[in-house]
């Protein structure tokens, strides 16, 4: 299964409700328009220093050689418009918990300095090419006390913000009771924050994949436009 609903299955999906059949009974409502990706919060653990190292390889930090403990995931995808064009030049960040829910964040290592995994690199950042796509090697996500395992992303284009979310693991058993997720909106909404996580095909070391492409609504370029 594909990570996220594509623009046809999610008008197919939105057909079959009374709401969606309301939707288009409106004339050219959503329309050839890509669904845009839903914002999350932030949350209280975005680094407060960012580390030295900030490339896309979460597993190892500098010159390590020891790698950071948890389930190796490879985390890819594409950056679009609403209209479907890709986005290049833009910077993907992503931070999470490490293996034992500790941030890379003052408020969460100082408190658990004892369990912190610091071979985990905790942040990455990774620029859009021509095609708009983005790849990051990282750990599945863990749960974090209070919340479901996600792993947070921010779309930057310079220094302007132009989307902060969350990828959740389709299917988890926490993402029910998570009031962040629920704060995305209908199910239409919260299923374009889903990913899977499935095994990647030939590892042997039992590796795993993830793909989840971002929506953008408006960007800078819109604005100039204006």
């Amino acid at each position: 299964m594909d990570n996220r609903i594509s623009p046809f299955s999610r008008r197919h999906f939105l057909r079959n409700t009374a709401f969606g059949t309301a939707l288009f009974a409106t004339r050219g409502l959503l329309a050839e328009q890509l669904f845009e990706t839903p914002a999350l919060t932030e949350g209280p653990f975005y680094p407060d220093k960012l580390p030295l190292d900030q490339d896309n390889d979460l597993l190892i930090i500098g010159d390590g050689i020891t790698p950071a403990v948890g389930e190796v995931t490879h985390l890819t995808g594409r950056v679009l418009s609403a209209s479907g064009s890709p986005l290049n030049d833009v910077t993907v960040e992503i931070w999470q918990c490490d293996a034992n829910s500790v941030y890379l964040h003052t408020a969460s290592s100082g408190q658990n300095k004892s369990t912190q995994d610091k071979n985990f690199q905790g942040f990455g950042a990774f620029t859009t090419g021509s095609k708009g796509e983005y790849r990051f090697r990282t750990i599945k996500p863990v749960a974090y006390p209070g919340r479901t395992p996600h792993i947070h992303v921010k779309v930057k284009k310079g220094d302007r913000e132009l989307l902060t979310t969350q990828v959740l693991i389709r299917g988890h058993a926490g993402n029910a009771r998570d009031g962040v997720f629920a704060s995305a909106g209908d199910l239409v909404d919260r299923e374009l924050l889903l990913a899977d996580f499935k095994p990647l095909k030939d590892s042997k070391i039992g590796e795993l994949t993830a793909n989840f492409d971002i929506i953008i609504g408006r960007t800078p370029d819109d604005n100039r436009n204006q």
